[in-house]
This record gives structure tokens, sequence and C-alpha cells, in this order.
């Protein structure tokens, strides 16, 4: 039996033809008509006014922050149930990260804790932060009807990271379409891949502007290459772009074929005790990215033993983000936390979700989470 991975690729005929095109056409170079037009899909894909292609989402954080105007020394509230890019780019402009909890309901940041920090710092005279960078987790929005309005109270910009949560709405808004700026993965494992990259997407014309330049080097308009500021080698390629471009016009079947797996998982797993899968929040739609399980304490088979047992049946599956604020790199980092995000990690467990997932391997992979879980703690891998 061949290896079932987490979230594989999903490449099309289309996608190839694209690809192909691009390189017949002659538009190997960085920038090219391909890049143009992938980046207004898109925008009008995120309900923005623009956008800017770049060699990741973290390097889309990363502008975003620094042309919000966050510097050394700043604050900036970040979700700390997340991967690691999220945090890491406020340390690359210099700034500290605080970190905020998962909501228990939606696993998204807590609106709760959120103003809480707000108000604490309000009350003890300490300026805002600088921004707040916002996750929409395991390709669910965070609750942009409370978040929003607090940090307007306070003047916090927001950056909106959706790298894992294109295709996903709240209230009927896409994924992408919320703060200052927000930013979308193209990573591998994502819903639509370009092998790797980003994207920028924005309403302020001036911001992405900026970001453009910036990620070109900050090449400065003449024949010879003048630089007045330092930039990025951070573009996005016309090839990428190209083969984006097929993905992107299949994005409704991806998200609908996650779901069907998710609901699979949901269905035979509902009366299985102790178990658990991620809430949907009833606020949207989210793309079930990756489908993901709680295992209550109690049980005899902790996750770590399911995730071995899966992997000697050549399955992959991961634990849950491990939370920043218990990463050894961001133990000094300030954080408002409630045990959340602690008891998601320790007890959570991310199954293969990605769109090429048959049928059958569906079964193989639920058959042997219930040999896991059944076996009292005594499987062996």
């Amino acid at each position: 039996m061949s290896r079932i991975y987490l979230s594989p690729p999903d490449v099309t005929g289309d996608d190839r033809a694209r690809l192909l095109g691009a390189i017949d056409g002659g538009w190997i170079a960085p920038v090219g008509p391909d890049l143009d037009a992938f980046e207004a899909e898109i925008a009008v894909a995120c309900g923005r006014g623009h956008a800017v292609g770049l060699s990741s989402g973290t390097a889309a954080l990363h502008l975003a922050l620094l042309e919000l105007g966050v510097r050394a020394g700043d604050e900036v509230l970040v979700s700390t149930f997340t991967f690691a890019a999220t945090a890491n780019a406020v340390r690359y402009v210099g700034a500290t990260p605080v970190f905020i909890d998962a909501d228990a309901d939606t696993w998204q940041l807590s609106p709760s804790l959120l103003a809480e920090e707000l108000a604490a710092r309000r009350s003890t005279g300490r300026p805002p932060p600088a921004a707040a960078v916002v996750v929409d987790l395991y390709g669910q929005c965070a609750d942009y009807d409370r978040i929003v309005p607090l940090l307007a109270e306070h003047g916090v910009p927001l950056v909106e990271d959706a790298a894992e949560a294109l295709g996903a709405t709240y209230r009927g808004r896409a994924a992408g379409s919320f703060g200052d700026a927000a930013i979308v993965s193209f990573n591998g494992n994502k819903i639509i891949t370009t092998s790797g990259g980003g994207m920028l997407v924005t309403d302020d014309e001036r911001l992405a502007r900026r970001c453009r330049h910036l990620s070109t080097q900050a090449r400065e308009p003449g024949p010879h290459y003048e630089h007045v500021e330092v930039g990025y080698n951070y573009r996005l390629s016309n090839l990428l772009a190209a083969f984006g471009r097929g993905q992107l016009e299949d994005l409704g079947r991806r998200v609908a074929r996650r779901r069907a797996i998710n609901e699979r998982y949901r269905a035979a797993l509902a009366d299985v005790p102790g178990v658990a899968l991620m809430p949907e929040a009833g606020y949207g739609t989210s793309t079930c990215w990756l489908t993901c399980l709680t295992l209550e304490p109690g049980l005899a088979v902790p996750p770590d033993l399911v995730r071995l047992h899966l992997e000697g049946h050549d399955i992959e599956s991961r634990p849950t983000w491990k939370p920043m604020h218990l990463q050894p790199v961001f133990a000094d980092a300030p954080r408002r936390v409630d045990g959340t995000s602690e008891r998601l990690f320790a007890t959570g467990l991310c199954l293969p979700s990605g769109s090429t997932l048959g049928e059958a391997d569906q079964e193989r992979v639920l058959v042997s989470l219930c040999e896991a879980l059944a076996s009292g703690g005594s499987t062996h891998v």
C-alpha cells in the first residue's frame, strides 16, 4: 500500500498546461502576464482591491508589518495557537510578540482574552500594541465581528493571517478580506499551491505599491540599479503564478473535497467515546484544510500513540500546533493565556485531509485510527 500523506499537493492537467504555456511563451523571468493575472484573481477571491505575489506567506507577513509601521521595540498581539511563521515575522522587524490564547469553541484567537489584554494596557497606561496578527486556523476564520471593533477602539492595525484559509468565509465575506492587510499561502500543503509562494492582499493601494517595491530589492526607476532603502528578494515568479492560476480555478472543488472528507471522519467518529472533532463555528464556512480531533485525557491511548500506530500503517498524521508561548524561542515573550491551546496541543491530532484522498484511503485511515483507539494503549508499531 502506498503512503497516505497529511495534505499533499493536488495537481491537475490544467495546472501543467498553464505552466508549460508560460514556458513556451517565454515568460520565464521573474515577472510576466501570469503574475499580473494571478494577483488580480487572488484579489477578487479575497474580496480585495490589490494583491502582491510573494515568495511565501511569511514574506507577506514581514512586509505587511513593515509597512504598517511596526519597528524594533514595539509589541504585536499574535495568536499563540499557530505555526511559527506568524510569530517569526514579528521578530523579523525587531518587535516582540504578545501571545493571545485560543477560544475553546472555535480554536481561533479568543476575543475575550484580546479584550482583557487591551483593557489591561489602557488601565495601566501602557501604549497600545503596534499591530495584531490574527490567524484563521486550520481553514476557519476568527470571529472578526468581535475582534475588529476591539482593535479599532484601541487604534491597533489588523493583519489577517489567512495562510490556511483561502476559500473560507465569515458571514459571507471571504477569508483574506479583513484588516489593513491579509496574507495567504501557496505552500505545497495548502489548499492551492504554487510549490512555494504567498500573497499579500489589501484595499490600500499605497501599501500594495510599497510592498511590491520592497519585494524587488527596492530598486528605484532608472536605467541603472539605484537603491535608497533596503529591499528584499520576495517576488513570486511568473512560472509559479501560472501554475497557481490553474489551481485557483479549481478552488471550489478542492474545498468541497476537504469538507466531504471532514464530514466522513465526523460521521464515522461521532459515537466513539472521548473523541471530538474541531468545531465548525456557526458564523462561517471552513475549508477544513486539516481535519483535527482531540482525545480526552482519560483515554487509555494518548494522541502520540495513535499517531505512532498510524505511522506504522504508513499513514501520516501530526499533532496540532504547539502553542508559540511554549516554544523555547519565545519563552520570554509576554502572553495572555488560559490553558486552551495547551490542552488542544496535548490532546490534538491532525488526520490526512488532502483533496486527493480517495474513499479507500479514507477507510484505511479510519480503520487504523479505530484500531489504535481500541487497543487500550497496547498497540505496537
